[in-house]
């Protein structure tokens, strides 16, 4: 298994789940208030992110449960309300608005699509409301948020410098980048320019039209200019896509693509002889670690995806913070969020754990089951690890370099 880590804590391995003793979190009377806390997921339950969403919902709802089981944060329950964003940003801002001005969330948790989060995020800076997201394009931290955003997915600039770094280790000679336009396009293209001309490489690039039935003659320019590994940039259906035309088309060179596009819908809908020897990366969960367990067992799986680890974490951060501010408004959660996952606290990783901690008046560092959960200024993640993997007789596994 071939994996890069960027970690200031490292990951955690070989922990056991940990279950907490049911508690209420006591606050002074005067702090208390009537109803339940609202909070919000907004996950691609459709559309071209619908393979990830219901899981991403379901992993922070039964976070959610497990505190309500307990007695609650703050003397309250917690109200999840759970919409989905369709992958597009259209549906997302209005599955946004209802969350903010009608269920009157703190929080909304597990937007997956730059674009969706891109276009939810302003609404959520204007009415103090946090935002976990799970996005990469580099652009989204650097919108004037106002500490509203937290990312716990790998900003593309660094998943970029991972493929681009191995591509060049694998005995790339020439590069080649493809994929639609998107939020990250051209910066990815920029980056991988900027790495493969230091190592003495040509890199080369071509930006498609998404959603269209071939891309052959994309595929025959891309040919042509020599590339000899080729990363892809786009997402499942347009990936479908092109991978077939650039096996009829003969192409002999190496490939790869993020996982979150070269994925089982696309092993199932291609022959395996299209698929062979291609390479996917993606963050990997900090698997071995207690709460990669809890998830595992929310979700009733053995393996959990990174993008449910993520929003395990996004539950868990957002309950935490409010117990440590003492309220449970997106104000809250915003100042306490890094108060409670980073420092020198107790290392936790469940809310269950960190609760009793902080209502003793202790302090908590949660590290989660997508890994340290530490945060730069902007509210990038800082560590993360990557798992690639190669595509053998249809089927992807963990790759090991020789």
């Amino acid at each position: 298994m071939a994996k890069f880590t960027f970690t200031r804590r490292g990951v955690l391995a070989g922990m056991t789940a940990t279950v907490a003793a049911p508690y209420v979190l006591r606050v002074p009377s005067a702090m208390a208030q009537d109803g339940p806390i609202h909070l919000g997921s907004l996950t691609p339950l459709t559309g071209v992110g619908g393979n990830y969403g219901p899981s991403m919902r379901d992993a922070i709802a039964g976070v959610i449960d497990g505190v309500n089981a307990a007695g609650g944060v703050l003397g309250r329950q917690i109200a999840l309300t759970s919409e989905d964003t369709q992958t597009s940003p259209e549906a997302a801002i209005r599955a946004a608005r209802k969350l903010i001005d009608v269920d009157g969330v703190s929080a909304i948790m597990g937007t997956w699509a730059s674009s969706v989060t891109t276009a939810v995020a302003p609404l959520c800076w204007e009415n103090q409301t946090m935002l976990f997201c799970v996005s990469g394009a580099d652009s989204i931290t650097l919108l004037p948020h106002q500490g509203y955003i937290a990312r716990t997915q790998p900003n593309s600039k660094l998943q970029n410098d991972v493929a681009t770094k191995f591509m060049i280790d694998e005995g790339a000679t020439h590069l080649g980048w493809i994929g639609p336009q998107t939020p990250f396009a051209q910066g990815n293209i920029d980056n991988m320019t900027r790495i493969g001309s230091e190592a003495g490489l040509e890199v080369d690039s071509l930006i498609y039209e998404a959603d269209k039935s071939t891309y052959r003659s994309e595929v025959d320019t891309i040919m042509r200019s020599g590339a000899d590994f080729i990363l892809l940039g786009g997402y499942t259906a347009d990936s479908t896509v092109l991978l077939r035309d650039l096996w009829q088309a003969g192409y002999e060179g190496k490939i790869i693509g993020p996982a979150y596009a070269v994925n089982q819908t696309v092993l199932d809908a291609l022959p395996a002889e299209v698929l062979e020897g291609i390479f996917t990366w993606a963050p990997a969960p900090a698997i071995g670690s207690a709460a990669y367990a809890n998830v595992a067992r929310i979700l009733g799986v053995e393996v959990v995806d990174p993008y449910s680890a993520q929003c395990y974490d996004h539950a868990n951060l957002a309950i935490l913070a409010m117990a440590a501010g003492g309220s449970a408004s997106g104000e809250s959660i915003m100042e306490n969020l890094r108060t409670v996952s980073q420092g020198e606290g107790t290392e936790v990783s469940s809310a269950l754990e960190g609760l009793p901690i902080l209502a003793d008046g202790g302090a908590v560092n949660y590290t989660g089951a997508s890994g340290p959960c530490d945060f730069n200024e902007v509210g990038d993640i800082t560590g993360t690890q990557f798992l690639f993997q190669r595509i053998e007789d249809g089927a992807a596994v963990d790759f090991s370099r020789n």
